[in-house]
C-alpha cells in the first residue's frame, strides 16, 4: 500500500474528552513481509493500549494488548512508532507527523500515569501478600503489622475531611491555577510570534530562491506549525487538568477518608487475626497433651468445659472450602466433630499422630484387611547406589534453538543433551512405580471405594517427581526397552518398550506378586507455545487387581513448562482426571488446579470426589501433588446456598482427614544430580542380564551421566542417523513390496502386540509375553541392533 493510500485510509487520532484517559484512532500496525502495514483501530486506555480489526470488534474480540507501565516507546521516523514490552513490540504508523505526535504525546502521558498507578498500589500488594502467605508465621505477621513500611507516617491521627486537608488541596489550586495563567500568557506570546514566524517564512517561500532551499523553507514552516499546535493541546490539558481539580476534589475527599478508614480497619482485623492464630499454634501444640488424657480423668465440669472449647476451636480451625470443580457441583467440606466414635478414636491415636493428619494405617473407618502386612517373610534388599556424578555447568542459549521451532512438535526438534536428564522417557515411566505400596494397600481392601482412594492417590504421586525436574527425558529409539525388576524386593516386575516413532510412543506392563497388574500406552504430543512448553500426554492406564477383578482406567493431565525464553524453568500440571472402577461403575473426579500469582489457592493444589455408581459421595480427596493427600469420610451431605457463577454448593460434613501418601523427601545433593529422587538414582544402575535393548545400555545417556557432554552429543548424533537410515530402509522395502503388489507388515514391536480393548475401545499396545522367560535363557538373539 503506498504512504498516500495509507494516509487516505486513515482517519485522525479522536480526541480525548475532558477528564477523559481514553484516547482512539486508526493507526498502521506492521503484520508481515507479506501483508505489511494493516490498518487498525487502537484504543488507549487506564494505561493498556489494545487494537481491533475494526470498532465493532470492540465489542467482543481485542486482537492483543500492550500494558504501558514496562513499554519503551521509540520513535523511528516522521510517521513511525515502536512500542516493546517483554517479548512483545508493536511497529506503528500514523499517516501525518501531526497525527504521529498526538498520538505519542498520549502514549507518554498514560506510560507516566500507569507507573505512578503501580507505585501506589505496590505497598498495598506488599500487604496482601504478607496477609494471605501461608508461610508467615503468626510472630513473623505480629512484628510485620509492627513495621514502619506497614505504618504509614499519615496514618495516625488523621480526622474526616480535616480543615487541613481542605486547605491543603485549595492551597495546591491556587497554585495550579497560578501556573496556569502563566502557561496561558506563555501560549499567547508563543501564538503571537509563531504567526510572525510563520508569516516571515510564507514571505521567504514566495522569493526566488532554489529548490534545496524552498525544501529547507517548507520544512521549517511545517515544525513551527507542529510546535504551535503542541504548546496549544499543552496549555488544554493543563486547563482540563485544573477543571477536573475542581470538580472532583470533594469526591477524593471523602474517597481518601473512606480509604483511611478501610485501612485502619484491615490493621485491626489482620493484628486480631494473627494474635488469633498466634493462640490457635500454642493451643494446637498443647493439644496432644491434653487429648491424649483418658476420658475418665476429666471429671470437673472446668475441665470438660474446656475440652469442649478446643473441639470447637478445632472444628473451626479444620473447615475447608473447595472451589467448584468444572462441569460438577461445587462443595463444601466441614470436619465433624460430634461423632463420638471418631472423637474417642481421635484420642486414642492423638499420641502417635503428633497433630497431624492420621495415617489411613490407623483410620478406624477403613477396612482391617488395607491394612494387613503381606504374609511372607521380606528378603533382605539389594543395595542400591545412592548417587551419580554431578551435573557439569554448561551454558547454553535455549533461545537460540527453539526460536525456529515454535509450533512445531517436541519429539521432531534435534535437541542437543544439554538439556536433557541421564534418562529416557521409557525410565520416566517407569518411575510411576515410586509409590507402588499405595496399589500394594489397594489389593488389600475389601470396600471398593477405599481402593479408589488409593488408587487416586496413586494416579496423583506420579507427578511429584516433576516438581523439580526441568530437564527433558531422552527420546527413545524404536526398538528401545527397559526393565525394572523389583520382583525380589517388593514383589513386582515393569517392561517399558518403545513401539512407534512417528508418533513416538511407549507401551507399559507391570505385574505385581501383591494382587494387581497395570499396562499403559503413551503418546506424547507436546507443542512449544514461545512462552511455555505444553506436554499431553495421551493413552489410557489400565490398573486391574487380581482378586476382586476391579478394573481402573484413567487418563494423565497436561503438564506445563513455564518460562522458556526468559526467567528459572518450572513445571505445573492443571486438569481433570476422571477414574472408573468398569467393574463397579464408581468414579473419582480429580481436578488439578493451574497455578496462578494472583490465586489464594495452595500451589498445586489437587481437590477429588470418590462416588459410588449412584453419583452419591462418599470421601472427598485434597492435597497437593508436589506433597501429600488426605481423604476424608463423608458422613452427611446437604444443599447449600449459592457458589460462584450461579452453581449451588454442597455441603459435606466428614471426619477427620487422613493421609494417604507422602511424598518421599529428595537425596541429599539433588540439586546437583538433576533434582532425581531416590528410585531415579538407581534406574541407570548397571543390572545383570538385561535385554540387549535396554535404556542403561544407551551410550550418548550414560555418557551425560558421566559428565562427559561434548563426546555425548556426539554419540546421540551418531545413533539418531542410525535410526534414520534404519527408517529409509524400510520405507524403501516398503515401496518394493507395493510394486511387487505383496503386503508389507511394517515395523512390529518385540514383546508388545496390538489388541482392542473392550472397555475404551481403542486399540493399543498389550504385552504379549516372553521378554521374563528369555532373561531367564539368557537369550536375546532376537533383539535387534539399535545402539
Amino acid at each position: 500500500m503506498s504512504e498516500q493510500g495509507k494516509g487516505s485510509a486513515s482517519a485522525s487520532a479522536a480526541a480525548p474528552a475532558p477528564g477523559s484517559d481514553t484516547y482512539k484512532g486508526w493507526l498502521f500496525k506492521w503484520t508481515n513481509y507479506l501483508k505489511g502495514y494493516q490498518r487498525r483501530w487502537f484504543v488507549l486506555s487506564n494505561g493498556l493500549l489494545s487494537y481491533y480489526r475494526t470498532q465493532a470488534e470492540m465489542a467482543h474480540t481485542c486482537r492483543g494488548t500492550i500494558n504501558l507501565a514496562t513499554a519503551h516507546i521509540d520513535t523511528e521516523d516522521a510517521c513511525n512508532i515502536v512500542l516493546s514490552s517483554g517479548g512483545r513490540t508493536y511497529h506503528l504508523k500514523a499517516s501525518t507527523e501531526v497525527e504521529r505526535q498526538r498520538w505519542v504525546t498520549a502514549l507518554e502521558l498514560a506510560k507516566a500515569k500507569a507507573i505512578r498507578m503501580m507505585n501506589d498500589q505496590s505497598g498495598a500488594l506488599r500487604l496482601v501478600k504478607a496477609a494471605l502467605d501461608r508461610s508467615v508465621t503468626a510472630e513473623d505477621l505480629l512484628l510485620y503489622l509492627q513495621d514502619d513500611e506497614f505504618s504509614n507516617d499519615d496514618s495516625g491521627d488523621e480526622e474526616p475531611t480535616s480543615q487541613s486537608d481542605r486547605s491543603e488541596i485549595q492551597g495546591t489550586l491556587k497554585i495550579l491555577v497560578s501556573k496556569l495563567d502563566d502557561l496561558s500568557t506563555c501560549n499567547d506570546l508563543i501564538a503571537k510570534h509563531g504567526a510572525a514566524l510563520q508569516r516571515s517564512l510564507s514571505e521567504l517561500e514566495g522569493l526566488k530562491v532554489s529548490v534545496e532551499g524552498g525544501e529547507k523553507i517548507k520544512a521549517v514552516n511545517e515544525r513551527a506549525t507542529l510546535f504551535r499546535i503542541t504548546s496549544n493541546a499543552m496549555i488544554n490539558a493543563c486547563r482540563d487538568f485544573l477543571d477536573l481539580a475542581e470538580t472532583h476534589s470533594r469526591r477524593w475527599q471523602r474517597a481518601l477518608q473512606y480509604e483511611r478508614e478501610q485501612r485502619t480497619h484491615l490493621e485491626e482485623t489482620i493484628e486480631q487475626l494473627a494474635k488469633q492464630h498466634n493462640s490457635l499454634e500454642r493451643a494446637w501444640r498443647e493439644a496432644p497433651t491434653l487429648v491424649s488424657t483418658p476420658p475418665s480423668a476429666t471429671t470437673n465440669k472446668e475441665e470438660s468445659g474446656r475440652q469442649h472449647k478446643e473441639e470447637a476451636s478445632d472444628e473451626d480451625e479444620d473447615t475447608e472450602y473447595f472451589d467448584a470443580m468444572e462441569d460438577s457441583t461445587a462443595f463444601i467440606t466441614v470436619t465433624a466433630t460430634e461423632n463420638i466414635q471418631h472423637r474417642r478414636s481421635q484420642s486414642n491415636l492423638s499420641g502417635a499422630s503428633g497433630g497431624q493428619p492420621n495415617d489411613w494405617n490407623q483410620d478406624n473407618h477403613m477396612s482391617p484387611t488395607c491394612n494387613d502386612v503381606a504374609g511372607k517373610e521380606l528378603k533382605p534388599r539389594r543395595q542400591r547406589r545412592t548417587h551419580i556424578p554431578d551435573k557439569p555447568n554448561y551454558s547454553l542459549n535455549l533461545w537460540s534453538i527453539m526460536k525456529n521451532c515454535i509450533g512445531k512438535e517436541l519429539s521432531k526438534i534435534p535437541m542437543p543433551v544439554n538439556f536433557n536428564e541421564p534418562l529416557s522417557m521409557l525410565q520416566r515411566l517407569s518411575e510411576d512405580l515410586e509409590y507402588h505400596e499405595l496399589l500394594d494397600k489397594a489389593a488389600r481392601c475389601d470396600s471398593s471405594l477405599e481402593q479408589m482412594c488409593l488408587v487416586a492417590a496413586f494416579s496423583i504421586s506420579s507427578y511429584s517427581t516433576t516438581v523439580h525436574r526441568t530437564a527433558k527425558p531422552f527420546n527413545p529409539l524404536l526398538g528401545e526397552t527397559y526393565e525394572l525388576d523389583r520382583l525380589e524386593e517388593f514383589g513386582y516386575r515393569s517392561l517399558c518398550e518403545q513401539v512407534s516413532h512417528h508418533p513416538p510412543a511407549a507401551a507399559h506392563h507391570v505385574f505385581s506378586q501383591r494382587g494387581w497388574t497395570l499396562w499403559q500406552e503413551i503418546t506424547i504430543a507436546s507443542k512449544f507455545r514461545g512462552k511455555y512448553l505444553s506436554i499431553m500426554p495421551l493413552g489410557a492406564i489400565h490398573l486391574q487387581f487380581h482378586s476382586s477383578g476391579n478394573h481402573y482406567v484413567w487418563r494423565k493431565v497436561t503438564s506445563t513448562v513455564h518460562n522458556i525464553i526468559v526467567g528459572k524453568l518450572w513445571i505445573d500440571q492443571s486438569g481433570d482426571i476422571e477414574i472408573v472402577n468398569h467393574r463397579t461403575k464408581e468414579t473419582c473426579q480429580l481436578k488439578f488446579f493451574p497455578y496462578s500469582y494472583f490465586s489464594r489457592e495452595v500451589p498445586r493444589k489437587v481437590t477429588g470426589v470418590v462416588a459410588d455408581n449412584g453419583g452419591q459421595a462418599h470421601y472427598i480427596l485434597s492435597g497437593t501433588w508436589d506433597d501429600k493427600i488426605e481423604s476424608a469420610k463423608i458422613v452427611q451431605s446437604s444443599r447449600g446456598g449459592g457458589g460462584s457463577e450461579g452453581k449451588q454448593k454442597t455441603v459435606y460434613q466428614t471426619l477427620s482427614p487422613k493421609l494417604l501418601w507422602k511424598k518421599y523427601p529428595l537425596p541429599e545433593n539433588a540439586e546437583n544430580m538433576y533434582y532425581f529422587s531416590a528410585l531415579a538414582l538407581t534406574l541407570n544402575e548397571e543390572d545383570d542380564g538385561v535385554g540387549l535393548t535396554d535404556s542403561r545400555l544407551r551410550p550418548d545417556q550414560k555418557l551425560m551421566e558421566e559428565g562427559r557432554w561434548d563426546e555425548a552429543n556426539s554419540e546421540k548424533q551418531r545413533l539418531e542417523e542410525k535410526q534414520r537410515a534404519v527408517r529409509r530402509r524400510r520405507e524403501a522395502e516398503a515401496t518394493d513390496a507395493l510394486d511387487d503388489g505383496r503386503e508389507y507388515e511394517g515395523y512390529q514391536p518385540l514383546w508388545f502386540h496390538q489388541r482392542r480393548d473392550s472397555i475404551t475401545g481403542e486399540t493399543n499396545f498389550v504385552y504379549k509375553g516372553g521378554y521374563w522367560e528369555a532373561k531367564e535363557r539368557h537369550d536375546w538373539s532376537m533383539c535387534p541392533d539399535i545402539f
